[in-house]
């Protein structure tokens, strides 16, 4: 089969996407075949792009992206869950800038009703992102103190909203006068300029989601034995505060999505297509082009042109 799609033939600029016909591989049992509705330009499709993440790329030509919400056209011999015309979602489907994508059964997951597909395209790995480290690394728990730093991005967004659901409370860092009301807006219990931040201290966990991460900060404002989350930042080398790390008896924790099993991404699915139907999830969009125009969505993405998530669309 047939469809149109975003692909490279090698890595560099956003200049190196093209657009045009490409040969989807045979479904196979366990997969289900999806029409493309929404899918999100994510950073790390422009990593994966420009070459900085090799071992993500496949054979050329390749199609980029993973977030995806569509309808369902097609299920292999297998595939017991799904049946054509349900509306799904996926935040870990391979080459999703496409008209139509081919997903594993076990990485797809059915659209609340109601929901608007473009919002869950928008939220699927930011979301999946955010409840994966809040659980796993964080280890968050009612009535613990969050500190989001960068907290009116995609990423950071999701937190305050996940952690508020859980019944945490949230100080929101960010910078400018709409990002700091947009945060007020998500629930957050304190919002605060990271330019010019208030004197704060006995933080459970700290969580920066910025590129350059701020230890620093971080150990000053975390209360003993508090942990910091980092899940961004792959070439900066900051300094490290040794002395008050160790004295405060700190953990530090990394993760990245693509480490989650099935069976993890499937509890998260769940977690935030309950949070959807009772309307305490959403994304900031800033801007929706069409597929075709999946090399201004990288441009837009890669140097930080716009505010909130870029969607490309199935028109």
């Amino acid at each position: 089969m047939k469809t149109r799609a975003a692909f490279i033939t090698k890595t560099g600029g956003p200049d190196v996407l093209q657009w045009g016909e490409i040969e989807l591989p045979e479904l196979k049992d366990n997969q289900v075949l999806v029409k493309t509705e929404y899918a999100a330009v994510n950073p790390v499709d422009t990593y994966i792009r420009a070459g900085k993440m090799p071992g993500k790329l496949g054979k050329f030509p390749h199609v980029l992206g993973s977030d995806v919400a569509g309808t369902v056209e097609k299920v292999g011999k297998e595939v017991k869950n799904f049946k054509a015309g349900q509306k799904v979602w996926s935040a870990r489907g391979q080459g999703t800038v496409a008209e139509h994508v081919i997903v594993d059964a076990d990485e797809l997951f059915l659209l609340p009703k109601d929901a608007d597909p473009q919002q869950v395209a928008a939220l699927a790995q930011v979301a999946c992102t955010a409840c994966r480290g809040l659980i796993q690394s964080a280890q968050l728990h009612a009535n613990e103190t969050l500190y989001v730093q960068g907290a009116s991005g995609s990423v950071g967004s999701a937190l305050v909203q996940l952690a508020k659901a859980l019944g945490a409370k949230v100080i929101a860092a960010t910078h400018g006068a709409e990002k700091m009301a947009w945060c007020k807006e998500l629930g957050a219990d304190q919002v605060i300029d990271y330019k010019n931040p208030p004197e704060i201290n006995g933080v459970q966990v700290f969580w920066d989601t910025s590129k350059e991460p701020n230890f620093d900060l971080a150990t000053k404002v975390l209360a003993p034995r508090g942990r910091m989350v980092l899940m961004s930042g792959a070439e900066s080398k900051p300094i490290f505060p040794v002395g008050n790390f160790y004295r405060n008896e700190l953990t530090l924790k990394g993760f990245s999505l693509f480490h989650a099993t099935p069976v993890e991404m499937e509890g998260y699915a769940d977690i935030i297509n309950r949070c959807l139907e009772v309307k305490k999830l959403k994304a900031k969009i800033a801007k929706v082009l069409p597929l075709s125009q999946a090399a201004e969505a990288h441009h837009l993405v890669e140097e930080n042109k716009v505010w909130g998530k870029v969607l490309l669309a199935v028109k």
